[in-house]
């Protein structure tokens, strides 16, 4: 008998209840989706969201449980129905909301908080009701039984909907068709409660809301994009890809961040100066031609692997976490395996713990947006790195930061933890501004003291194929790190350091259509800049082509 009861045709509230569970976690799963490319992933991000969505629930749970006198099947009815109607309001107004809560004089760590209560506060708050109306409708005996039973179909619920979500909807399909979907399924189901008995004005309710959700999603993906012409674009597990032709350069963005871009009539140029730094362990090794096994952590475009397959005689393997990536450089990069390149697909940090390969170049070149994963900016992960670099070997890590002032502390922290493991440590910037940008991060294993003359005269005496004088030019002083700490398992306050910088414009210096840049300050410390959200320039210390903030799904960008 109880048997049969469990697999008998569940009753309205109870269905309800399980709806709201799905559609409650999924949307919270695709809210971080939504929020990344502005915001950033970080601990922040996630916590404003899992904050919000608990403190909605819970006052929907309150407000419900006042009203629960007043609960019917119609109620619950028109309770997803506005629920499905706001979510067209998230899939058709985000982008436009995020930017302009982003705008918003708040400090970095809630910077988020006013995007997702506005976006997901409201549709969340109305799924709270449904709980304790279910229960007030529950045909079952007493009120311990009636809400232990809401209580586990609405987790029941929300596990399906976390897993669809992570494992089927993400990998499937886009953000707007995800929005789709749960909007779907709530007027779905509120279709169903109407049709017994059949409740004509819910029904036409119903079909109303579907068109206006059809409609909003339909528009949400019209329109031009300032940025080019979308080329490809999908949702992986890990994160948004575009891929967007402006004129003859191509770029890959990850969650609207600029990670790699190509010269679609000269292939072999480096459109973003700081690719070119990638070639500076070649000055720091004793002789080029003994330079064997090459490493990328990362691979994007694969700018870097594909320029020392090109222009040295060495092995390259490069470790991409996102398979997808690797798909579309292949298919939009003109990307080829090779016996020369071979590209594994995994973690980096893994992939050294595993391999008994030993190199003589490794770059680190893994992050998303501005944020290299946290477990490959630990004293465990550099160590790791010296043991599998021979004893002439070079480690150059791609650190995003300002160099000095606001915003360096994640910067001086990594230089600092690298230096732990290492015997040497150099630093250069890729930008004459005092804003956050890629930091080339060179240690050895052996103790030597390189000045910059010296690596201008080995620029000038090995053919490398590629002009370093800019990158040299950039050398670094040594920063002050007695205030930062050395990132470790234990403590590693990541997102704490890096918090600074996101209220800073992110600076990707672009070579000209030459491949060269103008020349930089000898010392590469200049003046700060004047880079203040709505300043619209900003004070070059050297002759430099204008600048503009354009703004973006992954906020402003200085761009020439």
């Amino acid at each position: 008998m109880a048997v049969s009861r469990l697999v008998s045709r569940p009753s309205d509230p109870d269905l309800a209840v399980f709806v709201s569970g799905v559609v409650s976690m999924g949307l919270e799963i695709l809210a971080g989706r939504i929020v990344a490319p502005q915001f950033g992933s970080s601990i922040y991000t996630w916590g404003s969201i899992i904050t919000v969505f608990l403190a909605a629930l819970s006052l929907g749970y309150w407000r419900g449980g006042k009203r629960a006198g007043e609960a019917s099947t119609r109620r619950l009815i028109w309770i997803l129905l506005a629920t499905a109607a706001y979510v067209g309001i998230v899939v058709y107004g985000s982008d436009q909301l995020l930017l302009s809560t982003a705008q918003l004089p708040l400090p970095a760590q809630y910077a988020s908080v006013p995007a997702v209560v506005a976006l997901f506060g409201p549709p969340t708050y109305l799924l709270g009701f449904v709980s304790p109306y279910a229960a007030e409708l529950s045909v079952k005996e007493g009120t311990g039984e009636a809400s232990g039973h809401v209580y586990a179909l609405g987790t029941i619920g929300s596990i399906v909907g976390a897993g669809a979500t992570t494992y089927l909807l993400v990998p499937a399909l886009g953000i707007d068709a995800i929005g789709l979907f749960f909007g779907l399924l709530c007027i779905g189901t509120a279709v169903v409660l109407a049709l017994a008995p059949t409740d004509l004005e819910s029904l036409g309710a119903s079909f109303a809301v579907a068109v206006l959700l059809v409609l909003a999603v339909s528009a949400g993906s019209v329109g031009l994009d300032h940025r080019g012409d979308v080329v490809y674009q999908t949702q992986t597990p890990h994160q948004e890809l575009e891929i967007v032709d402006d004129g003859d350069v191509r770029t890959m963005y990850l969650d609207g961040a600029r990670h790699s871009a190509m010269d679609l009539d000269d292939p072999d140029r480096h459109v973003f100066e700081y690719t070119r730094y990638f070639h500076l362990p070649m000055l720091y090794v004793d002789d080029p031609a003994e330079v064997e096994n090459v490493l990328f952590i990362g691979g994007g475009g694969y700018t870097g692997p594909k320029d020392f397959v090109r222009k040295y005689d060495v092995t390259v393997d490069v470790v991409e976490l996102d398979p997808e990536v690797t798909r579309a450089a292949k298919e939009y990069f003109a990307v080829e395996e090779s016996e020369n390149l071979t590209i594994h697909t995994g973690d980096g940090r893994r992939f050294l713990r595993e391999t008994d390969t030993t190199y003589d170049v490794i770059v680190l070149d893994a992050y998303q947006k501005t944020q290299v994963p946290l477990h490959m900016t630990q004293l465990g992960f550099m160590e790791l790195v010296a043991d599998r670099l021979s004893e002439d070997g070079v480690f150059l890590a791609n650190v995003i930061a300002a160099p000095s002032g606001s915003g360096s502390e994640f910067y001086r922290a990594q230089y600092e933890t690298i230096d732990a493991a290492f015997a040497t440590t150099d630093s250069f910037r890729t930008s004459p501004y005092d804003a956050v940008q890629n930091i080339e991060v060179v240690a050895t294993k052996r103790e030597m003291t390189i000045t910059e003359p010296e690596l201008r005269a080995r620029n000038e005496a090995r053919d490398l194929g590629i002009d370093l004088r800019s990158a040299v030019d950039s050398m670094l002083r040594p920063p002050e790190t007695d205030d930062v700490p050395i990132l470790t398992a234990d403590h590693a306050p990541v997102d704490s350091l890096q918090a600074a910088t996101v209220d800073q414009e992110y600076v990707i210096e672009e070579t000209d259509d030459e491949g060269s840049n103008p020349p930089r300050p000898a010392t590469g410390i200049g003046p700060a800049a004047s880079t203040g959200p709505g300043s619209g320039q900003i004070d070059a210390i050297r002759p430099a082509p204008s600048f503009r903030i354009e703004p973006s799904r992954s906020g402003p960008h200085l761009v020439p």
